[in-house]
């Protein structure tokens, strides 16, 4: 596996999210789970952007500041984790929630997630009414920085 590229952090835009469909990157090499995932989350009301590797996830993730990015551990060009880590240092990005979604069995995986940056966990196969209901929190976490649950 190569290194995720690392880029200079651009400042991030005003966060107001009103009158916007919050949108949601999805980073996964797993094209039928991206576009499965990308469909349900569209019916919901969300917009959706997809990346098949760690690099293009990050560059969608820098261009396009998603509400939301689901990210699974696994994929063809870096470690999820170091994607996580990446997002979460980065001036532009570390404002945007990370959920992981793997099927990525390790004994301390959590830690490890929770360590480089993710807000939730969620293990592969997964329940779609989970996700959704774990996607919307963050979001709303993410948006109600005063909110008590966040």
């Amino acid at each position: 596996m190569s290194a995720c590229v690392i880029q200079r952090p651009q400042p991030a835009p005003a966060r107001g999210r009103i009158g916007r469909r919050p949108s949601v990157l999805i980073i996964d090499d797993d094209t039928i789970l991206r576009e499965v995932l990308s469909r349900r989350l569209q019916q919901q009301g969300f917009d959706t952007l997809a990346a098949e590797s760690g690099n293009g996830g990050l560059e969608a993730a820098r261009r396009r500041r998603p509400s939301l990015i689901v990210l699974d551990l696994r994929l063809p060009d870096c470690d999820g984790l170091e994607v996580c880590e990446q997002l979460a240092d980065a001036a532009e990005t570390c404002f945007i929630p990370v959920i992981v979604l793997t099927g990525l069995e390790h004994p301390d995986i959590l830690r490890r997630c929770r360590a480089a940056g993710c807000h939730f966990f969620l293990r592969k196969p997964y329940d779609p009414n989970v996700l959704l209901a774990l996607i919307r929190q963050a979001i709303c976490d993410a948006d109600c920085p005063d909110n008590p649950g966040a």
